[in-house]
C-alpha cells in the first residue's frame, strides 16, 4: 500500500503508474480539483519520463504547443538562439491529461482532503480520521509549502529568491513583432548579484502567453494569486525596455495575471530521505521558476520512485540518487543571459 499526499503533477502521474502495476494507491489532495495554475514548459526528458510512467505521448502533444526555438537576448550581450524540443502547456491542460491517465487505473483519489496533521509514531494522517499500516509507504508530493517536510525538517523552509514572477495570458491570439512558436527571453544584465529581471513570451495562431521576473521585495500573502495587471504595468515594462512595444501589446490585452514569489527549498543540508515518508518534487527541492525545470524534476522524481517500487529496490536510495543528480545539474546550469565565466 502506498499513500500519496498531494494530487498535483507528480502525485497524480505516480499514483496512476503504481496502480497500473497492481499496487494499492491512495491519494489525498487538499484542493477540490487540481486544474488551476499558469503555464509551464517540458522538454524531451520530461516527456520521456511521462511516457515511461504510462502516459501516451500523443495525448501530451495534443494538449500542448510546440516551441521551435529558444531565443535569449539580455542587454548588453549577444543574441543566443537554439532549436528547442520543449512544449508549452497550460497547467490545467497537462493536469487534464494526467488525471485522465490516473482515472483509468484503480488509484483512489480523495480531493478536498487537506492533511491537517501527520504523525509517524501513531501512524495517522488527518488527526485520527485516517490510519496507515506500519509498513505503508507515504510519498509527500504536496508542494513547496509541504506539511510533510515541515513535519520531518521544520527548519528547512522555503527561501525567497528575490523576484516576483508574473504569468499572463491574453484573451485572444495576438501577433507581436516577433517570431511565432519561439520562446523569447529578454532582460538586462548588471554587475550586481541581484537576480536578473526578465520578460518572456511565446505566441502562435491560437495562444499568446508571457511572464515577467521582477526583482523586488516579496509579495504579501494577500497579493499572491490572480490579480489585476494594471498596477504592475510599469514594473513589467522595466524588465526589458528594449521590447517595450511587444510588452505593451501583451499587457494591453491582459486584464489579470498570476502573481507569485519565486522561492527555493534548499536541500544541501537536508536530512537523508526518511524510509517511511519520502519527499517528492517541490516538497523536497523546489527551485525558482527562472530555472524552468521544476515540473521536469518532479516528474523524474516520480519516475525514479515508480522504478524503485516496481523493481523492489529502495525508494529512499532512489531519492538520494535523485538529489545528487539534481544538485550536479544545477551546478552546471547557466542562467539565461550569463556565461559560465560571469
Amino acid at each position: 500500500m502506498v499513500t500519496i499526499i498531494g494530487g498535483g503533477i507528480a502525485g497524480t502521474v505516480l499514483a496512476g503508474a503504481l496502480a497500473r502495476d497492481g499496487m494499492a494507491v491512495t491519494v489525498f489532495e487538499s484542493r477540490p480539483a487540481v486544474r488551476a495554475g499558469a503555464f509551464l514548459f517540458l522538454d524531451d526528458r520530461g516527456h520521456d519520463a511521462l511516457e515511461g510512467l504510462g502516459v501516451a505521448r500523443d495525448r501530451l502533444y495534443a494538449a500542448s504547443q510546440p516551441v521551435s526555438t529558444i531565443r535569449v537576448e539580455y542587454a548588453p550581450g549577444p543574441v543566443r538562439s537554439r532549436p528547442s524540443n520543449h512544449r508549452m502547456y497550460l497547467r490545467a491542460d497537462l493536469m487534464g491529461v494526467l488525471t485522465e491517465f490516473a482515472a483509468s487505473t484503480p488509484a483512489e483519489f480523495h480531493y478536498d482532503t487537506p492533511i491537517a496533521d501527520l504523525d509517524l509514531e501513531s501512524r495517522t494522517l488527518c488527526g485520527d480520521s485516517t490510519r496507515f499500516a506500519a509498513d505503508e509507504l507515504i510519498i509527500a508530493a504536496d508542494g513547496i509549502d509541504s506539511r510533510a517536510r515541515n513535519h520531518l525538517e521544520p527548519e528547512r523552509t522555503p527561501e525567497y529568491a528575490g523576484q516576483v514572477v508574473v504569468y499572463g495570458r491574453t484573451d485572444k491570439p495576438l501577433q507581436p513583432d516577433t517570431e511565432p512558436s519561439v520562446l523569447h527571453f529578454n532582460g538586462q544584465i548588471d554587475e550586481t548579484v541581484s537576480p536578473t529581471p526578465a520578460f518572456g513570451h511565446i505566441w502562435n495562431d491560437s495562444i499568446s502567453v508571457w511572464f515577467a521576473r521582477i526583482t523586488r521585495e516579496q509579495l504579501a500573502a494577500a497579493d499572491i494569486g490572480i490579480q489585476p495587471v494594471a498596477p504592475w504595468v510599469g514594473a513589467v515594462e522595466s524588465t526589458a525596455p528594449a521590447i517595450s512595444d511587444t510588452i505593451d501589446l501583451l499587457l494591453a490585452n491582459t486584464e489579470t495575471a498570476h502573481f507569485s514569489n519565486a522561492r527555493n527549498v534548499p536541500f544541501a543540508r537536508a536530512e537523508p530521505p526518511h524510509p517511511g515518508l519520502i519527499l517528492c518534487g517541490d516538497a523536497d527541492h523546489a527551485i525558482t521558476p527562472a530555472a524552468g525545470v521544476g515540473a521536469r524534476d518532479a516528474i523524474e522524481d516520480a519516475a525514479a520512485l515508480h522504478r524503485a517500487l516496481r523493481e523492489g529496490t529502495s525508494p529512499t536510495e532512489a531519492m538520494a540518487a535523485r538529489r545528487q543528480q539534481i544538485d550536479a545539474e544545477r551546478r552546471q546550469a547557466t542562467p539565461p543571459g550569463r556565461s559560465r565565466r560571469s
